[in-house]
């Protein structure tokens, strides 16, 4: 995937300013910056939701994963698992011999049957999560996926994560406004700069991705969280 010089504005508001990046197949890329510098437009610029309106876009399909996980409240946890499929045309009972094993896979063994109200917002996210992976699109756009979660919750789904994407892998482009997060799953680090946005810095993680592969404390990892700030300010 590469763009090249994207650039958009939305009135007189301009949100992005020549950004460039590239990623590689199965690489993971963290975007990071403050509020309003342009990182959830940058997601619907790669999934095709806006034609920016400078640069150039080079990218396979790529399918978005919100904030808000979205499930559908009257459908049980393995359907809403399997929504994507179903609106690709697939019959129910494929849809659900699909993402059920999914579903096990990402801890969620007994919960198929749930109801989204009666899940905690981890275990939403984990089935928002398999939903997105079988819309089968070689590019996962995550836009703070964990934002709404306490530091616990957020931690442990962290985790499951960067597991699921070492069984899985996919190019993933992840939005968030926590350094410390795009550095335990990122393999590269963009900082962009206040709106209007642009790259202040690409940072390489060198760090074994991976559960269990980084932790907050690791030296590395301060560094880089360091590099990120630093570049920020």
């Amino acid at each position: 995937m590469i763009l090249e010089g994207v650039a958009h504005a939305y009135g007189e508001v301009q949100a992005l300013a020549g950004v460039g990046l590239r990623a590689a197949p199965g690489e993971v890329v963290a975007i990071v910056g403050p509020s309003g510098c342009g990182k959830s437009t940058l997601l619907d610029v790669v999934c095709g939701l806006i034609t920016p309106q400078a640069g150039h876009v080079e990218a396979p399909r790529a399918v978005l994963m919100p904030q808000r996980d979205q499930l559908l409240p009257w459908l049980t946890a393995l359907d809403n698992a399997g929504l994507a499929l179903r609106v690709g045309g697939a019959s129910k009972a494929e849809a659900r011999a699909a993402a059920h094993p999914l579903l096990e896979e990402l801890g969620l063994s007994g919960f198929e049957r749930t109801r989204p109200a009666e899940l905690s917002g981890g275990m939403r996210q984990r089935v928002a999560f398999a939903r997105t992976l079988l819309a089968g699109a070689p590019v996962l756009c995550l836009d703070e996926p964990f934002g709404a979660l306490d530091a616990i919750t957020r931690s442990d789904t962290q985790a499951w994560l960067a597991a699921a994407l070492e069984r899985r892998p996919r190019t993933v482009l992840l939005v968030t406004h926590d350094v410390e997060e795009a550095v335990l799953l990122a393999d590269t680090v963009i900082v962009l700069s206040p709106r209007p946005g642009r790259v202040l810095a690409t940072l390489t993680v060198a760090l074994p991705r991976g559960a269990g592969g980084r932790v907050a404390t690791d030296p590395g990892v301060v560094a880089l969280r360091a590099q990120a700030l630093g570049a920020m300010r």
